[in-house]
């Protein structure tokens, strides 16, 4: 009647929050979302969404699903899905996403390399192949 479902459920809810006021120097991971007020030097690691808020600054690298960023970023910034510059964000360092959303008066001094999809079509069939 009741079935166990396999693989691992992705966390609902987890955030992880580095207040304004708050320095961090190491290296943090986790599954759940991280939103940064104050400041990190470092490397975030997340499956989920980092948020750079406008005080919040990060000096490191950072591996993560999407980020929105409205703070200060110096470092390696990988995201695989999309990426979000407000108005206030400051970048540099070296890029790699899916998709850049950039809003005007954002500071992007990065080197930057879209990920994207290469269609093949085969005998009618259509198969996609991720690129980097």
């Amino acid at each position: 009647m009741f079935s166990e479902k396999k693989g691992t459920p992705k966390p609902i809810g987890e955030r992880n929050i580095i207040a304004k006021n708050t320095t961090l120097v190491g290296d943090l991971t986790s599954d759940g979302d991280f939103r940064v007020d104050g400041k990190i030097e470092g490397t975030i690691k997340t499956t989920g969404r980092v948020v750079i808020g406008k005080e919040g600054t990060v000096n490191g690298n950072i591996e993560c699903l999407n980020a929105d960023v409205e703070g200060t970023f110096s470092g390696n910034l990988n995201v695989e899905e999309v990426l979000s510059l407000k108005s206030t964000a400051v970048i540099s360092g070296d890029v790699v996403l899916g998709k850049l959303s950039v809003e005007p008066g954002a500071t992007f001094n990065a080197t930057c390399a879209m990920k994207g999809s290469v269609k093949i079509v085969k005998d009618g069939e259509q198969k996609t192949k991720k690129t980097a």
